[in-house]
């Protein structure tokens, strides 16, 4: 049995707070109307998706990401609350400067969830658990809102200790505790393993983590591969990947999914222009230029199971120049979708921007100078009067033609806090 590889569980310490129920306890605080009721954050509607549920409304089973009508039959009392992002945004960037007291090495996961790195600070804040006990009452003393937290020497495990916690707790993994802590669980605890790779490993007798930290490697490997070995690992407890305060990102998106389903494009071209606005907006905020254009959209046909059975499709244009212009990217987006876009009904849409660069170098040609010259100061009294007003003031889609089926917990990169 071969486990001798080296492992810095002794040195290490990383705390993953995570909120509870964000949404949904944002939602509690600010009506207390709603406490103690069963309530779900997100869309009501046939294709609605709970994006938050309260702990009341889980006793129901309840739970994020289900279909609306589902959570409905499961609580028939259940309260649907429409959400408000920018309140929750607030609220997250007042979570955020608490964690940032505690340590500057602050990994934001969501909008509700961090990592944080405790790496050496024992002496000068004392011990881990703690630590995290001051900062689950800081934040419910300032903020009103519950805090779960794990703490271990490895991300993957004080992510799990976290949910293990909840609600409003907290749970330390010492190193010494690390194999006994996981041998228990099933392998669809650990990072990558989604079902189907569950299913798999079950079917090679692999039904808990303790399973694979009792295997011989070569066994693993000549089963399972590299992938095999990296998931063996990870059992053991060997995560060697660091908190990271800041990731570069490699692309900016928008999408939207339909409360029913879109077959015309003429009808998809707001949706595109209003996306293509919004990803320039934050490629301007983050002064980044993109020189390729994606166009994504998900089929109305179901070709398979769950919420992946509707196939994604994707069409990109690479731009001779980099952009920051909503005009240019929604007149890109919509070539692809005209001439090689969906051809039956889709039930989302989106638009994005990669190959980013930082490059402002405005090669102007003889003819589109002016053109050019003219768009920027255009947006650039837009993104002022945005960044003041929020974006209600330069005219949204209607919020009939604008529902959404759920929220999203993810943050964006460039996005304004105050929109």
């Amino acid at each position: 049995m071969s486990h001798s590889d080296p492992t810095p569980v002794d040195v290490r310490v990383i705390m993953h707070a995570d909120m509870d129920a964000f949404y949904a306890s944002v939602e509690q605080r600010e009506n207390p109307d709603l406490r103690g009721k069963p309530i779900a954050v997100g869309g009501s509607g046939p294709r609605g998706v709970v994006t938050a549920a309260s702990y009341e409304a889980r006793q129901y089973g309840v739970r994020s990401a289900m279909p609306s009508v589902e959570a409905k039959r499961r609580c028939p009392d259940l309260i649907f609350v429409r959400g408000d992002m920018a309140l929750y945004k607030r609220e997250s960037e007042k979570i955020f400067s608490i964690f940032k007291n505690f340590s500057p090495a602050v990994e934001r996961i969501s909008l509700d969830e961090a990592f944080i790195d405790l790496t050496g600070t024992a002496r000068l804040l004392g011990a881990p658990a703690a630590v995290g006990e001051q900062l689950r009452t800081r934040v419910r003393d300032e903020l009103s809102l519950p805090v779960s937290v794990g703490i271990a020497p490895v991300k993957m495990v004080a992510k799990i200790a976290s949910a293990s916690a909840k609600p409003d707790g907290l749970l330390e993994v010492t190193a010494d505790a690390v194999t006994a802590f996981l041998t228990p669980l099933p392998v669809g605890r650990i990072w990558g393993v989604g079902p189907v790779a569950q299913t798999r490993l079950a079917d090679m007798g692999f039904h808990l983590i303790g399973d694979l930290i009792a295997a011989d490697d070569a066994t693993i490997e000549g089963a399972l591969g590299e992938w095999g070995l990296e998931i063996a690992r990870l059992a053991r407890g060997r995560d060697f990947r660091e908190v990271e305060p800041y990731r570069e990102a490699v692309s900016y998106s928008e999408e939207h999914t339909f409360t029913n389903d879109m077959s015309e494009l003429a009808a998809l071209e707001p949706f595109i222009r209003e996306h293509a606005e919004s990803v320039a907006r934050r490629l301007r905020r983050s002064e980044v230029r993109a020189r390729t254009v994606i166009l994504k959209w998900k089929s109305a046909k179901r070709t398979g199971p769950g919420a992946r059975g509707y196939p994604v499709f994707t069409r990109r244009l690479t731009l001779s120049q980099a952009t920051d212009d909503g005009k240019v990217i929604a007149e890109t987006a919509t070539k692809l979708l005209y001439h090689n876009g969906p051809t039956t009904a889709i039930r989302l849409l989106g638009v994005g921007c990669t190959g980013l660069s930082q490059d402002h170098t405005n090669q102007l040609g003889l003819f589109n100078g002016k053109e050019t010259s003219r768009r920027s100061v255009i947006n650039k009294t837009v993104d002022q009067i945005t960044q003041r007003f929020g974006k209600r003031a330069i005219g949204e889609l209607s919020a009939q033609r604008h529902e959404q089926v759920g929220l999203s917990t993810q943050v964006k990169r460039g996005d304004d806090w105050g929109d």
